[in-house]
């Protein structure tokens, strides 16, 4: 039997695309061509992520970012400390759904666990500065890579990706798409890298 090629108009194509992560609780890489609308706190987006543990032993990659004020971070020097990094984005509504749950999880983990939101946005500060600032978020740091290098590094293309590392920068597990980061098997993944058993 034999299938006629796709013919789909790379419009729809792309369409298609879209509407099948945002089906998934994640985003596409590519940053929208027209901004949207934050989305509002009751039409937050479905969390439907999964841990995943099939990149687990990778080492963290090493990959400059910077802060709206262009103080740098390098992703390499992150060891000693088991750090927590989420690529997100603000066109992103599982992301957006996800940050104030980051936040907290920032703060119930302080001193044990460093939780680093890493921007995508191609506009960079311009759009991450008031985003933070409307949010007013009490444990995250704006970090912003627009290169999406590191994105690029994780192997992905959809947002939000969350990676846990433990203390050697060795990755324990990831999440791709939006999750819940208030939930206690959420805790329990977090603790496996702040506890390790011995």
């Amino acid at each position: 039997m034999e299938f006629a090629p796709l013919s789909l108009p790379l419009s729809k194509l792309s369409f298609t695309l879209l509407l099948s992560t945002a089906l998934l609780g994640a985003c596409s890489k590519e940053e929208p061509a027209q901004p949207q609308e934050q989305p509002a706190k009751s039409e937050a987006a479905p969390l439907t992520g999964k841990i995943d543990r099939t990149r687990a032993g990778e080492l963290l990659p090493a990959v400059n970012l910077i802060d709206p004020a262009g103080k740098q971070l390098n992703t390499g020097a992150l060891s000693g400390q088991p750090v927590l990094i989420n690529l997100w984005a603000t066109w992103c509504a599982p992301c957006v759904t996800e940050m104030p749950m980051l936040d907290d999880l920032a703060g119930e983990y302080e001193g044990k666990l460093r939780v680093i939101t890493v921007s995508q946005d191609l506009q960079g500060a311009e759009v991450v500065k008031p985003f933070f600032a409307k949010e007013k978020f009490k444990h995250l740091q704006p970090w912003l890579d627009t290169e999406t290098e590191l994105s690029t590094k994780f192997g992905g293309g959809v947002l939000p990706t969350t990676v846990l590392y433990d203390s050697t920068g060795t990755e324990i597990a990831r999440v791709v798409g939006g999750y819940d980061w208030s939930s206690p098997e959420a805790h329990a993944l977090v603790d496996e890298a702040v506890e390790p058993a011995t």
